[in-house]
């Protein structure tokens, strides 16, 4: 997968691609945090889902697109009871799936799991923008199981 943004005061923006182990391509792109536009890239008679994928690649990067390094940590905490138990495990296990996914397809990066213990539960994110994130996060977590968040957060703030 190879994902590349294009981020500016004025507009922000993501392009990505992926192989989906099948002979066909998968390109997104759109305004971060919005789910944007997809095609699919199949193989033809004298044309390569590569060759049309590297030439995408190649006019993202004259149009100043380029890899981010810099990413936010952002945290979704719960409260809960002592250690927790399976019905956290799973939910927490429900919302990573639900993270991973939202983020994903709106582009702003992926969940990279969680912990639980102490009286508290995360999940972990990197997002490549903190508040557009948050403000997704949180209009895809209202009326749903998981609303009952103590807060959103970026782990390196001080």
């Amino acid at each position: 997968m190879l994902k590349l943004y294009k981020l500016s005061n004025e507009k922000k923006e993501y392009w990505e691609t992926w192989d989906n182990e099948d002979g066909t391509h998968t390109v997104h792109w759109g305004d971060l945090g919005t789910t944007g536009e997809s095609k699919e890239i199949k193989k033809g008679f004298l044309k390569s889902p590569k060759k049309i994928i590297q030439k995408e690649i190649d006019s993202m990067l004259n149009n100043n697109f380029q890899e981010v390094e810099d990413e936010y940590t952002l945290l979704i905490e719960y409260k809960i009871e002592g250690m927790g138990n399976t019905n956290d495990i799973d939910k927490r296990h429900r919302l990573e799936e639900l993270m991973d996914e939202t983020l994903g397809w709106t582009g702003l990066g992926f969940c990279d799991g969680g912990s639980i213990g102490s009286g508290t539960m995360e999940v972990c994110n990197f997002v490549v923008d903190f508040e557009i994130a948050k403000k997704v996060i949180e209009t895809h977590l209202k009326d749903t199981e998981f609303e009952n968040y103590t807060r959103i957060f970026d782990e390196n703030a001080d």
